[in-house]
């Protein structure tokens, strides 16, 4: 007997100590990770738009539960939702057979999961019960309050924590924290052994992203693409409202969206940041960018009246046939060309001011580079070389054609000329904060180069407001008691290698008050589904007016207000007129 129990110990210390030994620091040891809470994602008046909330991962220990635990275990069924007799044949199941390379192996189970994720209230009922082995393992959930609202600038997270897209990805950095970590032991009942604690690291919670979003007008720009969606059933729409004067974007939309808490659910194409992504011809919307540009160079003045009813010009030896208008417009100024938004006027200036300058006033404006906003997935546009230029372009150049452009590249061109000159870096950040609301880092109003003078942009300003009359393209962006300036565009889309009168892209773009502009609004519609053609006056200037309008209120604008214009107060940094880009 006692040979036997020699034999048996010897085995036991000798021949399987390594492997018993593992086993047992495994099943006394413990190493976990203290998860740190990812920080929120506030608007501009610090309303939640992202917040994590803490989730229990609820489990037991079938080892330490008896016969007797069972009659409690009715009680947890209720607090957990989850069906009584599930929870029973988990806990009853005590051991596992696992299939390896030495043959099967019986283990016992230590842990499995009764619920995925239970709130902190529960959980502290749930203790109370006092089930020997029932426990949980603190978790973390983000949540979207408004669901489908600013989907596209926030973004989201996989299941596993990972950033994808937009806000989330952006400043993952600041968001995310560092985990922290413990070592423990414990004894047979599965209680933890403070004494025996080795190593305590707590977790540093992620630090809270303030955005320049109004949750107000976010939501308001919303109701409006839904109505756009249920009108005119578009491909897709884009609206954009920012401060022109500090390049922060008050909001950014999308038709189609995506519900942030569903995002697995959604289709690709609608998690896209059309705004930043898609490329379009920004068609009229351009013709500001030649004529600001032959104003600012001085090739032009305001009283030049130019014939729009010719149909070619000579240029460079070569006779180019001009683009077609809408009707006979006959002589017009630089206003009047805006007005009517005449493309051989368009076109007439375009080539006075020629290639090169054509070119370079385009990439100043923004077109063909990223804007820098930050947000995944932007992409550059399109300006062509003057080298790679065909002979029509000079012609086709000064209306929108021949050049691509994102949304947003659209919107701070027009910006531009609101800012008196001044090109600025649109962002969607305004801070960083700590849990006690503390700014840590505070992104600044950024002036990336002045494009045009104060006098150009004043002067383009003036004539953009006639666009915004009833003898304009826009008069059904017009809001009363106010000057607004701004530009309609109606682009031909591309169908199998040629334009079609059939598919049009409209667009509108402008700000107000004129003389003291405070807000900027671009809206852009594609494919609207409409008798006729989906003119940009049509489908996206009356969107226009439906946001001013209640802008006005929210934001305290009156006709004359003094908002700190350039000249004054220098709200905006400070260039010289001279052309430095």
């Amino acid at each position: 007997m006692f040979s036997g129990l020699m034999g048996r110990l010897v085995y036991l210390q000798a021949v399987k100590h390594e492997e018993y030994s593992k086993i047992a620091n495994g099943n006394r040891k413990s190493s976990l990770t203290l998860s740190a809470r990812r920080g929120n994602i506030l608007d501009s008046r610090g309303n939640s738009l992202a917040v994590t909330q803490p989730r229990i991962e609820l489990g037991v220990d079938p080892q330490l539960i008896e016969e007797e635990d069972y009659p409690m275990i009715i009680e947890l069924a209720a607090l957990i939702g989850v069906d009584a007799n599930i929870i029973k044949e988990k806990a009853s199941k005590k051991t596992r057979i696992i299939n390896g390379d030495n043959g099967r192996k019986i283990k016992p189970i230590r842990w499995v999961k009764l619920a995925d994720s239970i709130g902190e209230d529960v959980y502290e009922n749930v203790k109370k019960l006092k089930i020997p082995g029932v426990y949980g393992n603190r978790n973390y959930t983000r949540m979207y309050p408004g669901g489908h609202l600013a989907s596209h600038v926030l973004g989201f997270l996989q299941k596993d924590g990972t950033p994808v897209t937009g806000v989330e990805r952006y400043m993952d950095y600041y968001l995310s924290g560092q985990d922290g970590w413990k070592e423990t032991e414990r004894d047979g009942k599965r209680r933890e052994l403070l004494q025996f604690e080795t190593q305590n690291v707590s977790p540093q919670d992620g630090l809270n992203v303030q955005l320049t979003l109004d949750l107000f007008i976010q939501n308001l720009v919303e109701e409006q693409i839904n109505e756009i969606g249920e009108i005119y059933s578009p491909s897709s729409a884009t609206i954009i409202v920012s401060e022109p004067n500090t390049g922060y974007i008050l909001a950014m939309s999308n038709y189609p969206n995506f519900d942030l808490n569903s995002s697995g659910k959604a289709a690709i194409a609608t998690m896209r940041n059309r705004a930043i992504t898609d490329v379009m011809e920004p068609g009229s919307t351009f013709k500001l960018i030649p004529i600001s540009a032959a104003l600012n160079e001085k090739i032009v003045t305001v009283e030049n009246r130019f014939d729009c009813n010719i149909r070619s010009v000579s240029y460079r030896g070569r006779t180019l046939k001009l683009p077609s208008d809408h009707r006979n417009y006959g002589e017009l100024t630089l206003g009047g060309i805006l007005k009517k938004s005449s493309n051989r006027g368009a076109a007439c200036i375009g080539i006075r001011l020629g290639e090169k300058s054509l070119y370079e006033y385009a990439r100043a404006f923004g077109y063909g580079q990223k804007t820098g906003i930050g947000l995944t997935g932007e992409v550059s546009g399109i300006v062509h070389p003057v080298e790679k230029w065909d002979s029509l372009t000079i012609t086709r150049f000064p209306i929108g054609y021949a050049v691509g452009a994102t949304p947003i590249q659209i919107h701070n061109a027009m910006a531009t000329v609101a800012n008196y000159g001044i090109l600025m870096q649109p962002q969607v950040i305004r801070q960083i904060t700590d849990s006690k609301g503390k700014s840590i880092i505070s992104f600044r109003p950024k002036a990336k180069r002045r494009v045009v003078s104060v006098d150009t942009s004043k002067k383009m300003g003036e004539m953009l407001t006639g666009v915004v009359t009833p003898e304009g393209t826009a008069g059904r962006a017009s809001l009363e008691g106010f000057s607004i300036s701004g530009k309609t565009g109606t682009t031909r889309k591309i169908v199998n290698g040629s334009y079609t009168s059939e598919k049009h892209t409209g667009s509108f773009s402008g700000f107000f008050p004129t003389q003291r502009p405070r807000v900027v609004i671009s809206v852009f519609v594609d494919e609207p589904k409409l008798d006729g053609p989906g003119y940009g006056g049509r489908v996206a200037a009356p969107v226009f007016r439906n946001i001013a309008s209640e802008l006005v209120k929210h934001m305290g604008i009156r006709p004359g207000q003094d908002n700190g214009r350039l000249a004054s107060k220098g709200n905006s940094p400070r260039m010289s007129n001279s052309r430095t880009w």
